[in-house]
């Protein structure tokens, strides 16, 4: 009876889900050298993992010629979407294993777990952006978290890091039961897990629209904890502070990037319906540029700075999903990925140097401790000059086009309030950028002691200094390449509804 009621797959595209296989493949491999060669140098696994995630681009380039395509009955798709925000997982993941073995031992915490953990979130995170069904994007939630529950308590001398997992797994377990029962409501009205079935599911009648709307919102919760929209923003800064500085860096960008696409998802499949979520959303995202810049004025410590920098950036990439779902264009779409190549270059490039300043049972990370970084490690402290700027927005680095491509979004798509806010709180972050650069450069050192840069930091900050440069330099040719599409894969045929 139940085989009649599913979909068979006559075929499998071993090609659409070749990376996310060949990911959660190399972290089994990276946990079994572990598991065979227990409290032994970290270098194999290391190398096993860089070689792995290096064969996953491998299979994720080419496709970009393929064309759209799904496989496994929907359950994984290929479009231009997808495919960019698999390669920014997988090479946010390649820099954050890259950098963090010095950091590691420097905090004497050097547990090969790490990276197959880093691997496994990965490939929670490539389900969730190349998936638009429910129980996908769940499963995908799931292995993304778990694996970065156990990573942000790493550190167990330290109390703010045992902290930090504690108050993220908490808050992470409350917020999944949202995205549960709004998943249940989804199914309720629409007999499918298939978000593209909603748009046919909205002509049942009021009470299917009305569960619709309720189920939504409650995804929409579930999803925006993980983004760090306001006001589900609290755990951000102190888990960002309290977790390893190379965590902070993964988390910062494949958490958000993941999350933010599989809510992407789902808000353009809800567009038939955007005319009573959209006001809403658009509340979230003023509150969230607006909390995430000026309690950022506030703070002292840097990865709290950048904590509260990241929940402004997840406003920003909001106002540019909204002005999608008013406007839908592939310049639009090709825009939004803009903004998440750049936020994640000059987010890792920006935490990896912070790592310099982990030691032992602590870290040093107040402004106070980057006095004088100019004189300690010249090459670090040009670096961290150059992500700043393209944070502050200034030409032509690739955040001065990232945002005023979103800007152009927004007024094109009569989203003047989101535009002005947008506008208004890009100026006062400002303050807190040119504060870091000024505390590394114009402030006298307390400590005059040369920092010794790990091979591992300076070729992840040198590639992040370079590509936010190049990013702004190119943007044409950046901007083609990202626009390269037939558009999401949002209304292609589904499968066979569930009797019941």
């Amino acid at each position: 009876m139940f085989a009649d009621s599913f979909p068979v797959p006559s075929s499998i595209d071993l090609w659409v889900i070749a990376p996310i296989v060949i990911v959660a493949l190399t972290g089994l491999i990276a946990m079994t050298i572990e598991l065979f060669n227990p409290k032994k140098p970290n270098e194999p696994i290391i190398a096993v993992s860089v070689v792995g995630l290096i064969a996953a681009l491998a299979t994720l380039l080419p496709q970009f010629q393929m064309g759209p395509g799904e496989t496994l009955v929907g359950m994984v798709i290929r479009d231009q979407f997808s495919l960019v925000c698999q390669l920014l997982l997988v090479v946010g993941s390649l820099m954050t294993i890259l950098f963090s073995e010095g950091y590691l031992r420097s905090r004497r915490i050097p547990y090969a777990e790490f990276y197959p953990l880093v691997l496994w979130s990965t490939t929670g995170g490539m389900i969730m952006s190349a998936s638009h069904n429910l129980l996908a994007i769940f499963m995908g939630l799931e292995m993304l978290s778990i694996s970065l529950y156990v990573l942000a308590g790493m550190c167990r001398s330290d109390v703010k890091s045992e902290e930090s997992a504690i108050k993220y797994f908490l808050l992470g377990a409350f917020s999944t039961g949202f995205l549960l029962y709004g998943i249940a409501m989804f199914y309720g009205a629409t007999g499918s897990l298939q978000v593209n079935t909603l748009a046919q599911s909205m002509r049942a009648g009021p009470a299917a629209q009305m569960l619709l709307l309720f189920s939504f919102a409650l995804m929409t919760v579930g999803l925006g904890f993980k983004a760090a929209f306001v006001p589900f923003h609290q755990w951000t800064p102190d888990v960002y502070q309290g977790a390893p500085t190379n965590v902070t860096a993964f988390m910062a960008v494949v958490s958000k990037i993941a999350s933010l696409a599989a809510l992407f998802r789902v808000m353009v499949a809800a567009s038939p319906m955007s005319d009573l979520w959209i006001p809403a959303l658009s509340v979230i995202a003023m509150m969230t540029m607006i909390v995430g810049n000026v309690v950022a004025l506030m703070q002292k410590d840097v990865k709290r700075i950048l904590g509260y920098s990241s929940i402004a950036n997840a406003g920003y990439i909001l106002v540019g999903m909204l002005a999608y779902v008013k406007n839908p264009s592939v310049e639009s779409e090709g825009a939004l990925l803009y903004y998440l190549l750049g936020y994640g270059l000059v987010t890792l490039g920006a935490f990896a140097i912070v790592s310099l300043f982990g030691k032992g049972s602590r870290e040093t990370t107040r402004l106070e401790d980057l006095r004088g970084l100019w004189k300690r490690a010249p090459f670090a402290a040009i670096t961290l000059l150059i992500l700043m700027v393209s944070l502050i927005g200034i030409p032509p680095m690739a955040g001065f086009f990232g945002k005023l491509f979103i800007f152009q979004m927004a007024l094109g798509a009569d989203l003047t309030m989101l535009a002005i806010t947008l506008a208004a709180t890009s100026i006062v972050s400002c303050a807190y950028y040119l504060q870091i650069a000024w505390s590394a450069f114009v402030s006298d050192p307390t400590d005059e002691t040369p920092i010794q840069i790990p091979l591992g930091v300076r070729t992840v900050a040198a590639l992040c200094a370079a590509g936010v440069i190049l990013l702004g330099v190119l943007f044409n040719p950046v901007q083609k390449f990202l626009t390269n599409t037939d558009g999401l894969v949002v209304e292609k045929s589904v499968p066979q509804v569930v009797q019941r």
